[in-house]
């Protein structure tokens, strides 16, 4: 079981957020609304010139597949760099100001191939020992709070001060984040969404709550996640509770890692089928959870680019989890680790794609066979977290993902 020395930690709030976004194409009220939420969205300067593509033509499928990096961060300041309320930190079990680590500890590269009829969220367990560009080894979740603290001090120590500071180091720690998963993968990230905990909570409430489904009963009080076994219809702080809970879970993060994309799937089929996007209400309740939770790299068009999604509003989302080698990697300085191959990382992660019919890369794009092949093979449904590993003898294989439904019951 993987080990930590904090015991409060956020994840699945991103995934949510921009699952929300990307949904929103459905009807011209949803596109009105887009309107505003580009009007109100936080974004940053995160995203090097050579990783944009270009705009498509209004009206026009997505010309160029693209990789977007989601992140969950374990941050006590919204997305101006105010800092969170006490009374909103204690609603949501997550203690003082001074607890939060500004670590990513959700990790998700969502890749949409070109056409817009697809899309294949793959998560990265938040303890993967991985290379960190300027960092040496560390934990993945670190390569964005290593990059922010050196920034803060430096901003800091040149006058710098308040939210302008905050948002200043977070751009910092939002480029390291895109580069260390860059490098792991493979791939190139063309879009970057961050949101911290008080976000999901809001963002679950907007869109009703999700129906999720545990195996048995569990109660954690790190966490504050207390539920009964079976069927239940989270929001709000449960919500946040359900995919931050590790502590007491049998396989650790991976657990977590199979709650957070049930708990996606789960949203997602409740934002298509509950007429969330026809009704004004629920639809201008989500567009201001999103204005006050996320942020978005800078060059983001995000009213074009959900008029260009076609296959994303039917429900065609596949997840997957990169394979690993060890729960239990002893390091010099950070404690046990996920042990990861990043050879085999890239592999798996371009297998996934290529059996999806899609473009690996963030440039052409150009799917491999025609694009109606992803609407009926890729239901919201499906997902294939990764199976609890066993440490494999030297020279041996990660074990690979097992097929599974994202709306049974998980640990």
């Amino acid at each position: 079981m993987l080990l930590t020395s904090r015991g409060r930690r956020i994840g699945g709030r991103v995934a949510l957020g921009v699952v929300s976004t990307l949904v929103f194409g459905a009807t011209g009220f949803a596109w009105s609304q887009l309107h505003r939420l580009d009007a109100g969205i936080v974004t940053a300067d995160v995203i090097p010139p050579a990783a944009q593509v270009p705009e498509t033509t209004t009206g026009q499928p997505l010309q160029v597949a693209q990789n977007i990096l989601l992140v969950g961060l374990d941050s006590r300041t919204d997305a101006n760099g105010n800092p969170l309320p006490q009374n909103v930190l204690d609603s949501l079990h997550a203690g003082s100001g001074d607890d939060g680590g500004d670590t990513t500890d959700t990790m998700i590269v969502v890749h949409v191939p070109a056409g817009g009829a697809a899309a294949t969220a793959i998560s990265i367990p938040r303890d993967s020992y991985v290379d960190v560009p300027g960092y040496g080894k560390h934990k993945i979740n670190s390569a964005y709070s290593r990059a922010r603290a050196s920034a803060r001090s430096e901003l800091s120590g040149k006058g710098l001060g308040g939210p302008q500071l905050e948002v200043a180091a977070d751009a910092e720690g939002a480029k390291s984040a895109i580069a260390t998963v860059e490098k792991l993968t493979g791939l190139t990230i063309n879009h970057y969404a961050a949101v911290n905990l008080a976000g999901f909570a809001a963002l679950s409430q907007a869109v009703g709550g999700v129906q999720v489904c545990l195996k048995g009963p569990v109660h954690d009080s790190y966490s504050g996640a207390n539920f009964p076994a079976g069927e239940q219809t989270l929001s709000g702080s449960q919500a946040l509770a359900f995919v931050r809970q590790r502590h007491g879970l049998p396989n650790g993060d991976l657990d977590r890692i199979a709650r957070q994309q049930a708990f996606l799937a789960g949203m997602a089929k409740n934002v298509l089928g509950s007429g969330a996007l026809t009704s004004p209400d629920k639809l201008s309740a989500l567009v201001d959870a999103l204005q006050g939770s996320v942020v978005l790299d800078k060059g983001w068009d995000i009213v074009s680019f959900t008029q260009q999604l076609h296959g994303i509003s039917s429900g065609a989302i596949g997840f997957v989890t990169i394979p690993v080698l060890s729960l239990s990697l002893a390091t010099p300085a950070d404690g046990d680790a996920v042990k990861v191959d990043p050879q085999q990382v890239k592999t798996f992660v371009q297998d996934q794609l290529n059996s999806s019919a899609v473009s690996a890369s963030g440039g052409s794009g150009e799917p491999s066979t025609p694009p109606g092949r992803h609407g009926g093979v890729r239901p919201i449904a499906v997902t294939k977290p990764l199976a609890p590993p066993s440490d494999p003898p030297a020279g041996g294989t990660p074990q690979q993902p097992v097929a599974t439904n994202a709306t049974g019951c998980v640990n």
